[in-house]
């Protein structure tokens, strides 16, 4: 069954009105990868009335009044994707193209989309009933954030919005709590992971430099931002407050991690790994393609790469599935009457963080000092590949199976650091699990860029290719590497472009497609080192590319073809 969509549908189920709606910058796509249809399911497990409204039309009050008013509150995301990421490419220019939209069309999801539906809301309802953001879009953007697009630091997306909640990061537990405490009548204001706006400043929590401070310093900004990303582990964090205008930005202490057992228990919440019929008869989406028959292990990542948002969003602790959940959904996927054979991912943020995770770091959060994977793994991780072996091996077994691919990108520095199992499962994944290509993202191979990315050198990245031909030889496979590379980093200039053009072409033996320009999102490193032009690490100047022309040509240099002279 669907979450409801219409007034039919409420009828059908003899609901009066919803106690929660949610509403989707994408089309209503009930799958384990599609966060509003995640939350949705768990709020309806714990007994609440949930309905979903996807990609509503905000120029009228015909969609978002389709379901009426809930009882509860509004939840709001811009969807799987930040709306000026999913609407601008790096360059500015408007994509034509939307995955989660009915026809592939990019033309129902608004920029800046949370704040959109929360005046779409505010004009039809007057009921006061909260409004709850929720979503990567309001997540990266729940204190004062550098914006790429308006080119100017703004507020919390809360103030901004003007909503009365923000739930952050994944946001399963605390929205679960809210839903409780609202239908009680309780007092909300101490869940953790949730975000609101106060006349006062909260004893006890860490007060980041105001909204005006960090708009005249970038000194200010930066030392915002260092207390703003150590404080999001929930075995550390303290809770944060920020001044916005005469207001306060709250930030409680990020949700606890969930247990195995708690993953496994979403996964087993039936999704229909289907678009909902209300909106097929508007047009597939793109990114069913994908994901229907991909399986998600886990969730987080402590790789931490400065230009990623997957640290403050999903975590720096990787929260695994056990293999019996896993397997369980493997087959039931192989059981849809659409289903040919093929998994076409196993995986997650990396594919091979699944299985292990730093004993000291569940029991006493991350190091603040330190991290798992940058200069160089730390010891106390001890990668150990052999549950994904087994796992691989498992799902390989499953009736109706006959290809198995991980397509999730792979992290091989976690590869040479596992002596007992690290080569058997890179053994195993050249031989049974890819699809004439392999995805790694070097995303640069000059060292001073690499460290203003907090990746590790080229030396791991040359044993890996020599490792992946040797073994893609001896099975007389032609297989070869998929190299994902980034332009216009802070940092880089167009001769550091140049030498990665001619390394690619001597040590890599080939020329790179897979490049995409930098795009500066909220809540980064690498977009603080972006605004403010310098490392925040060390406080030193580095050249930062902000002209759109020399960012193209950055990319041109590596993508053209032929030996020209560099």
């Amino acid at each position: 069954m669907f979450l409801p969509t219409t007034k039919q549908e409420l009828n059908r189920l003899g609901w009066d009105r919803p106690d929660v709606i949610i509403v989707s910058g994408d089309s209503y796509i009930d799958s384990p990868y599609i966060g509003a249809a995640v939350i949705g399911r768990v709020l309806m497990n714990a007994g609440f009335r949930v309905g979903i409204i996807g990609q509503p039309d905000v120029n009228t009050d015909i969609d978002i009044k389709r379901l009426g008013e809930p009882r509860l509150f509004w939840g709001i995301t811009a969807g799987s994707v930040d709306s000026m990421v999913a609407n601008y490419t790096a360059s500015k220019k408007r994509r034509k193209a939307d995955d989660y939209t009915p026809g592939v069309i990019n033309n129902r999801r608004p920029d800046r989309a949370v704040i959109v539906y929360a005046n779409l809301i505010k004009r039809f309802f007057k009921g006061g009933i909260p409004i709850v953001l929720g979503g990567i879009e309001a997540s990266l953007r729940r204190i004062c954030h550098y914006d790429y697009w308006s080119n100017r630091i703004r507020r919390s997306i809360l103030f901004d919005a003007k909503a009365d909640i923000l739930i952050y990061g994944m946001g399963e537990k605390a929205v679960v709590n809210l839903a409780e405490h609202l239908n009680e009548g309780r007092d909300y204001r101490d869940i953790r992971g949730l975000s609101y706006i106060s006349q006062e400043k909260k004893h006890g929590y860490v007060e980041l430099p105001s909204y005006d401070a960090v708009l005249k310093s970038r000194e200010k900004f930066i030392e915002s931002f260092h207390l703003f990303y150590r404080n999001n582990d929930p075995a550390t964090a303290k809770g944060l407050i920020q001044q916005q205008d005469s207001r306060y930005m709250i930030q409680n202490p990020p949700s606890p991690l969930m247990s195995e057992q708690e993953l496994d228990e979403i996964f087993a919440l039936g999704f229909q790994r289907e678009q909902h019929p209300y909106y097929r008869k508007q047009g597939n989406v793109r990114a069913l393609d994908t994901i229907k028959f991909s399986i998600l292990t886990h969730r987080g990542c402590y790789g931490e790469c400065n230009f990623c948002s997957i640290a403050v969003h999903e975590g720096r602790t990787v929260q695994g599935r056990s293999r019996k959940s896993i397997i369980k959904e493997v087959a039931n996927v192989s059981a849809l009457s659409d289903f040919k054979g093929y998994i076409l991912d196993v995986g997650g943020p990396t594919a091979n963080m699944y299985g292990f995770e730093c004993k000291k770091k569940m029991r006493h959060g991350s190091c603040e000092d330190r991290r798992c994977l940058y200069p160089e793994v730390c010891p106390k991780l001890r990668p150990d590949h052999s549950r994904l072996i087994d796992l691989l091996n498992g799902i390989g077994k499953i009736r109706g199976i006959k290809k198995v691919f991980v397509a999730s990108g792979i992290r091989y520095d976690l590869l040479f650091k596992d002596k007992d199992y690290g080569g058997k499962y890179l053994k195993d994944i050249v031989s049974n699990h890819v699809s004439g290509q392999m995805k790694v993202a070097p995303e640069h191979t000059r060292e001073k860029i690499l460290a203003l990315m907090g990746k590790s050198g080229t030396d791991d990245l040359l044993a890996f290719k020599a490792k992946f031909d040797m073994i893609s030889r001896d099975l007389s496979k032609k297989q070869f590497l998929t190299y994902y590379m980034i332009a216009a980093h802070p940092g880089c200039s167009m001769d550091d472009m140049k030498q990665l053009k001619r390394f690619s072409r001597e040590r890599l033996k080939m020329n790179p497609e897979q490049v995409q320009i930098f795009t500066p999102t909220p809540s980064t490193y690498s977009t603080l080192m972006y605004y403010t032009g310098l490392d925040p690490f060390t406080g030193e100047k580095i050249f930062v590319e902000k002209n759109i022309p020399a960012k193209e040509k950055q990319k041109a240099v590596v993508t053209q073809k032929g030996k020209k002279p560099l």
